[in-house]
């Protein structure tokens, strides 16, 4: 069974799909959403709710890490981000957010390069890790795959729990004739703590990075509200497709390993509580959330949302975004909502989701019925 098209005479291609093509199908069973439960555990780690905060400077900052953990779900602080570049990145972030407002804009892009080309200094890696580390929540950070061999040893001995390389795409086999690579399964294994690594967006390269230890996996590629990837590099994998082809690779190396469970992480264009909704359909087991985070009123950026591509020194391939302010965090967790659009209350969204489909926890769900329907989707208002 294969969905390839034929492009043209010379070309075939796998037909895919993005969450705006899919949806999620009632069963002849309801629930009481109060009787639904969406905890999730990674390793030795359990929590509330199946959300990470992206490790975007936009969205987490020490405070806002703090104050996810303590909502129930993980904040991952970016430790190449402007928290472990500035002793105090409050006026850089207030500069960021008043930079030109024109998409595209070379100018601000220009500007946010040369704000960026400050030296990450691993003494405020240590100091951000341990002013989370006090408040008693679990402690993440994120490095990409180019500077975790320079970095790694600092972040391990801060004490971090959960350790996370994200990178635009992330592979376990990484070419390269001018400089050694990450070998990430030395790497893990090397490692006290769990690690989740990614982007992937597909089969064959999951499961690669499953037999490297890997904790979880982050599947995604270009898809998040600030990235241009696609229009930049014309590389792009729909998140429906890409998360079911992932958990297709989980569950056949549960079956090679002889039972390790590797979790699914979808990561990127996630704007709205539904969009939360199908990820877990499709298969995932948590969510990393970026632009739907960054509404709340606690977000560094100010209504503004950026991700490392924006800044990236040779090939800036992303933008930012105006998404605007709806309310505290604990609104856009756990509501009460105010708002029509899925913005907030992303938590009591999912749980009605399931409820309304018959299904009482995180697992379950992952089998609900899902049916191809493709429309004009209004998610590109919230973004």
């Amino acid at each position: 069974m294969t969905n390839e098209i034929e492009i043209g005479r010379g070309k075939r291609g796998q037909r895919a799909y993005s969450l705006d093509d899919v949806a999620v199908v009632p069963s002849r069973r309801t629930r009481d959403p109060r009787d639904v439960s969406v905890q999730w555990q990674i390793d030795a780690y359990q929590f509330e709710i199946p959300v990470l905060a992206a490790p975007m400077d936009s969205v987490m900052c020490p405070e806002t890490a703090i104050a996810m953990g303590r909502l129930g779900g993980l904040g991952v602080l970016n430790l190449e981000g402007l928290w472990t570049r500035y002793e105090d990145p409050r006026p850089v972030l207030q500069e960021i957010s008043e930079l030109s407002e024109e998409n595209f804009s070379p100018s601000a892009t220009l500007r946010m390069q040369e704000l960026y080309r400050a030296p990450v200094q691993p003494e405020l890696i240590t100091s951000r890790l341990a002013e989370i580390r006090e408040s008693g929540v679990t402690v993440a950070g994120s490095l990409t795959p180019q500077r975790t061999q320079e970095f790694y040893r600092t972040v391990i001995e801060a004490g971090v729990d959960i350790f996370v390389i994200r990178g635009t795409t992330v592979s376990a086999e990484h070419v390269s004739k001018t400089q050694e690579p990450l070998n990430l399964k030395q790497f893990i294994y090397e490692l006290d703590v769990p690690v989740i690594v990614g982007g992937a967006a597909g089969y064959t390269p999951a499961l690669h990075l499953m037999r490297t230890g890997a904790a979880g996996v982050l599947v995604g590629f270009g898809g998040g509200a600030t990235t241009t990837t696609r229009r930049a590099s014309g590389i792009h994998s729909p998140l429906a497709s890409a998360i079911s082809d992932v958990a297709a690779a989980r569950r056949d190396y549960m079956d090679e390993s002889g039972g390790r469970y590797v979790h699914v992480i979808a990561d990127g264009g996630m704007g709205a509580s539904g969009d939360i909704v199908k990820a877990m359909a499709m298969g995932a087991d948590a969510v990393m959330l970026g632009s739907a985070l960054a509404r709340a009123e606690e977000a560094p950026g100010r209504g503004w949302h950026w991700g490392p591509e924006a800044h990236h020194e040779e090939l800036p391939r992303g933008d930012r975004v105006r998404v605007g302010t709806v309310g505290p965090l604990k609104e856009v967790l756990w509501g009460p909502s105010h708002h029509t659009n899925g913005t907030s209350n992303l938590i009591g969204a999912l749980r009605r989701s399931m409820a309304t489909t018959g299904y009482s926890d995180l697992k379950e769900f992952q089998r609900v019925e899902v049916v191809v329907s493709p429309y004009v989707s209004d998610s590109a208002d919230l973004t």
